[in-house]
């Protein structure tokens, strides 16, 4: 690059230091990881840039296919920001390959995109640069401000990146793996970045934040992501939209709705045997293949995005995959926080669930807790839970504090 526009870019971002060696920061972890109980995995506590935080995960498969993750300070390649928090649930179905691909990759994709999405910025209005010396001021205050924020449309790109990075997994493994093709996972994202939180689902998993209400003095739950199940009447209208000449793209097989009669989600990251159709074929098991070809994708690989700003009221976000939403309401999960210390409050819901699981099947929770994965799997689903607590005073300064490094994965067992 032309010294003048890397001089430039040193004083926006580096004031007083030199650029080079500052292509960014590992920010591989800090502070102590989770602990292990059995089948329970758990960090009753921690924190990230925005407040604390506390995070469970329990395992039923004989391989947990849940995978989560909570990523805290620069949200880019560069250590100088944008500065948020990042929260994923990915729960898997299958096998584990899709779920642990996004847990690896889904977080790097963003940051890198996040970087290009200001170098292209900064390459787009500094064509005349040599020109602008008596504005540089007014510049660098206005492209620092655009690169503490986040965007849609990187966050967009970055699941589609994923998705495209798994694509090419399965293509590598098909000739000797061909089952590949049909592990998949869904892909529930939460990021605070600048005042902001940006919720991005594909599939089942569930955002439900807890919010004062001024007026009672109460917490109430607000759910927060839009769900993708063939059970909800508005996806079923959607896919007969888009496959109108397939009248059985949804089939009601013992009382429950799914996609050509096979999986209940209809948007996924993964699940290629129903995206492409050169791999719904032989070698793939008979069970996942389908009787006639298709021309367009039976899942969806787009994320629905929300964006909210942020409240004092805003007192804490649930991010769960549906193993926990099964046997708990919303209004039941916020309630279990709202009861409990921010330590331990993940590990809470997680009891909740399970004793809600066992008396459901007439055991005693007790002996629940004895019973072994793949059993286990019989009684409840692999359960994910991060609770995100906000604290207002730091969301309100996050633009010029970076607050904690940390980088944190669960499903490992």
């Amino acid at each position: 690059m032309p010294s003048a526009f890397m001089s430039f870019i040193s004083a926006c971002l580096w004031p007083n230091s030199d650029v080079e060696g500052r292509g960014g920061s590992d920010s591989s972890g800090s502070g102590s990881g989770g602990q292990r109980d059995g089948l329970l995995w758990y960090k009753d506590f921690g924190q990230h840039v925005y407040g604390d935080f506390s995070m469970a995960a329990v395992q039923a498969n004989n391989i947990i296919e849940d995978q989560s993750q909570i990523e805290s300070g620069s949200l880019s390649t560069l250590d100088s920001g944008p500065f948020g928090t990042l929260v994923g649930i990915y729960d898997g179905h299958g096998g584990t390959d899709t779920s642990r691909h996004i847990n690896h990759n889904l977080f790097n994709h963003l940051k890198k995109l996040q970087w290009n999405r200001w170098l292209s910025s900064i390459s787009q209005k500094l064509f005349n640069f040599h020109k602008w010396k008596n504005v540089r001021a007014r510049l660098c205050i206005g492209f620092c401000s655009e690169h503490q924020s986040m965007s849609l449309d990187v966050i967009r790109k970055a699941v589609q990146a994923t998705e495209e990075g798994f694509l090419s997994v399965v293509s590598k493994q098909w000739p000797l793996k061909p089952q590949i093709a049909a592990v998949g996972s869904c892909c529930l994202l939460g990021i605070v970045c600048d005042g902001k939180l940006f919720v991005a689902n594909l599939g089942d998993s569930r955002a439900v934040m807890g919010k004062l209400t001024r007026a009672t003095g109460g917490i109430q739950a607000v759910q927060l992501s839009r769900e993708h199940n063939a059970s909800m009447e508005s996806e079923r209208r959607a896919l007969r939209f888009i496959h109108p000449d397939d009248p059985n793209i949804v089939i009601l097989r013992h009382n429950v709705w799914r996609v050509k009669g096979i999986i209940q989600i209809t948007r996924s990251i993964g699940d290629v045997y129903l995206k492409k159709p050169e791999y719904n074929k032989a070698p793939l098991n008979a069970k996942f293949r389908l009787a006639e070809t298709f021309k367009r994708p039976l899942l969806s690989s787009e994320p629905s995005i929300s964006v909210h700003e942020l409240q004092r009221e805003d007192q804490f976000i649930i991010f769960a995959s549906d193993g926990l939403w099964e046997h708990l309401s919303n209004q039941e999960a916020v309630d279990i926080v709202l009861s409990s210390s921010h330590n331990g409050s993940a590990r809470k819901l997680v009891k909740v669930a399970l004793q809600s699981a066992a008396k459901k099947r007439e055991v005693r929770y007790s002996d629940l807790m004895k019973i072994e994965r793949g059993v286990r799997r019989h009684f409840h689903d692999d359960i994910s839970v991060v609770v995100l607590f906000l604290d207002s005073n730091a969301i309100s300064r996050a633009t010029a504090t970076k607050g904690p490094q940390l980088s944190l994965k669960a499903g490992g067992m």
